[in-house]
């Protein structure tokens, strides 16, 4: 009983143990990683520049310090001291902030560049990038991953195998090739992680090779990495915020912009429609404007989704890239029951923006099987391995390398 409770202890101090983002208030918004000008998913080769930018809808031009944190494969911190992933001093104050222009809405707008002339990311691996307030209090923390291009990673995608889930899985195969690299004992000290359209909550971890062929380790599974193809994402449009269009039928005004969507129905039982999306994420901008970082206005966004099939006791949340595919309140869908339809209305920045709806149960988790818009095949989805190694003598995991595959063309 005791070694029991001792594994147990042990199962939970690792679980706790494991660094989470911390959601933004309300206030802060379009919280996304740059990199060439496009919101882009958080992974990033060592060297390379980026940014972290978001509005703060106080407008105020409140000051924001930041720090960076160093994580292992399992995002548990790193032993590394902070000189080790670093050149030069964190916890400074974000300098770089323009206030909104010709808004109904306003907001000051924030951009983190990394590198910077206060430091410069010096080691590859997990991160998290935390915001604070003047008086030192957490606002926000995202996670974001640096790697090395050290190996050949090779990805193919197929169908389940699996009759069951024929219809509505992809599975990931690969390779890693280290060729004339000296890695030690490879089968036990590099891991993978698996990510589809680059979310975190729905990453594939921990999967070991199946066997080797000369300097490959090849990764051909039938179930352990597989995910739910999902759907295409739904979006809209209004980067002309006063007029409607194929994806808005109505725009009113009040204190701000009012984006009345039209009605979505739930396509679980219907057929699978190609309708080309960009994978989860949003664009800002507005139409005839110099700097749609600060041109760009919000407006409450009104969300309707026809799920007659929907059983009660489960919640439907939006999310996308615009917010984090964030399962939260802020963020859940309400019952009408005089329609019979789920509302909810989003304060969102204006221009074009992917989105999905999202099936949890009382708990939040995430119930990918019955998705609201059902599983199928052909859904078009990124896929992302980050290869990690760590050797006996390494004090850190290191992300040696990146493969990448789009589900587009599909092999049996």
């Amino acid at each position: 009983m005791k070694k029991i409770l001792v594994v147990l202890l042990f199962i939970h101090q690792f679980i706790t143990a494991q660094e989470q983002e911390v959601a933004p208030p309300y206030n802060i918004k379009t919280v996304t990683f740059v990199q060439g000008g496009n919101n882009t998913i958080p992974f990033f080769r060592l060297g390379d520049s980026f940014e972290l930018q978001f509005d703060d809808l106080y407008g105020n031009e409140a000051d924001y310090y930041y720090t960076l944190e160093h994580f292992n494969y399992d995002w548990t911190p790193s032993s590394l001291l902070k000189n080790e992933f670093i050149n030069g001093l964190d916890n400074q104050r974000i300098q770089n902030y323009q206030n909104s222009l010709n808004c109904f809405q306003v907001y000051s707008h924030y951009t983190l560049s990394f590198p910077n002339k206060f430091n410069q990311i010096i080691k590859s691996g997990n991160y998290i990038l935390k915001i604070y307030d003047d008086e030192q209090n957490l606002v926000f923390s995202r996670k974001f991953i640096i790697y090395e291009d050290d190996l050949t990673v090779g990805v193919t995608i197929r169908r389940s195998r699996d009759m069951e889930t024929i219809q509505q899985k992809q599975n990931v195969e690969f390779f890693i090739d280290y060729k004339d690299r000296v890695l030690q004992n490879p089968l036990q000290n590099i891991k993978v992680s698996i990510f589809q359209n680059g979310k975190f909550n729905n990453a594939i971890h921990n999967v070991k090779p199946q066997y080797t062929i000369g300097t490959q380790l090849i990764y051909r599974y039938n179930k352990e990495t597989q995910f739910w193809a999902g759907n295409e994402f739904w979006n809209f449009e209004n980067k002309n915020i006063r007029g409607a269009s194929n994806t808005v039928f109505k725009v009113t005004t009040g204190d701000i912009y009012n984006t009345y969507l039209y009605i979505n129905e739930a396509r679980k039982n219907k057929i699978y429609t190609y309708f080309p999306d960009i994978n989860g994420n949003f664009l800002v901008t507005n139409f005839n404007v110099t700097n749609p970082n600060i041109e760009s206005d919000y407006a409450w966004v009104y969300f309707t989704l026809d799920a007659k099939e929907n059983p009660l006791e489960k919640n439907i949340y939006i999310n996308g890239m615009f917010n984090n595919y964030a399962i939260s309140e802020e963020n859940k869908m309400d019952f009408n029951s005089s329609t019979n339809r789920f509302e909810k209305a989003l304060l969102i920045k204006q221009g074009f923006t992917n989105y999905q709806y999202v099936l949890t149960d009382k708990n939040g988790k995430i119930d990918e099987k019955n998705a609201v818009d059902g599983n199928f095949f052909q859904t078009e989805n990124n896929y992302t391995i980050l290869v990690y190694y760590k050797g006996p003598a390494d004090r850190y995991d290191r992300v040696v390398g990146i493969g990448n595959a789009t589900s587009i063309d599909i092999k049996n």
